[in-house]
């Protein structure tokens, strides 16, 4: 039962596949006709629906039979045996699941942690890791202190000591916004932008 459960959980089958691959084959399999005859009378024998999958460029042919006792015997008589002058060799089909050890059908999402990316070196040594950079550290009493600053206000950040000066912060006022004097006189206008002039 232990067993059973695993394989469910896993996807694979513990039993032969029904397919062999017969490689080391000669080019005469696959441009003439009488030659590719000749190559599928030895596995009809063994199995009269068994079904050819023919690749030229790799020199092999997948053989599909109707059970794994029938591949299993085709690969047994054949294997390392002698045809058109090459020795064939003949392997089981390995199975292809699809999906992860954890017995989902799909891939799991990464964890939802925020990453700090750091770029990795130009060339990683064997067993570089990427590591998380620590989150950004904020100063929020310079940024109080920045908040609380007012425009035409000198702020004195030292006082004056014997040897050293006092350290003092002007902050301008806005170029865009229109200055006025205690009597209401307006002192200074917002500049006027002049269009440049079209080309005769």
């Amino acid at each position: 039962m232990e067993n059973d459960q695993g394989e469910e959980e896993t996807g694979i089958s513990q039993e032969p596949p029904t397919s062999v691959i017969v490689t080391n084959l000669t080019t005469d399999i696959f441009d003439e006709p009488g030659q590719r005859a000749m190559f599928e009378r030895l596995f009809q024998d063994i199995d009269e629906n068994v079904t050819f999958q023919y690749f030229k460029s790799f020199r092999r042919v997948r053989v599909n039979f109707t059970n794994n006792e029938q591949a299993t015997q085709a690969r047994e008589k054949f294997h390392m045996t002698e045809f058109r002058d090459e020795i064939i060799k003949c392997y089981f089909t390995q199975p292809i699941v699809l999906g992860n050890r954890e017995g989902g059908p799909h891939l799991q999402p990464p964890q939802r942690e925020k990453q700090f990316l750091i770029s990795p070196p130009a060339s990683p040594p064997v067993g570089w890791e990427p590591i998380e950079e620590a989150e950004p550290i904020i100063n929020y009493d310079l940024v109080a202190a920045v908040a609380k600053l007012a425009p035409g206000v000198a702020h004195e950040l030292h006082p004056a000591e014997e040897d050293k000066p006092s350290i003092y912060v002007h902050i301008c006022h806005d170029q865009e916004e229109e200055m006025e004097e205690e009597d209401g006189v307006r002192t200074g206008a917002k500049r006027r932008i002049i269009q440049t002039r079209r080309p005769t």
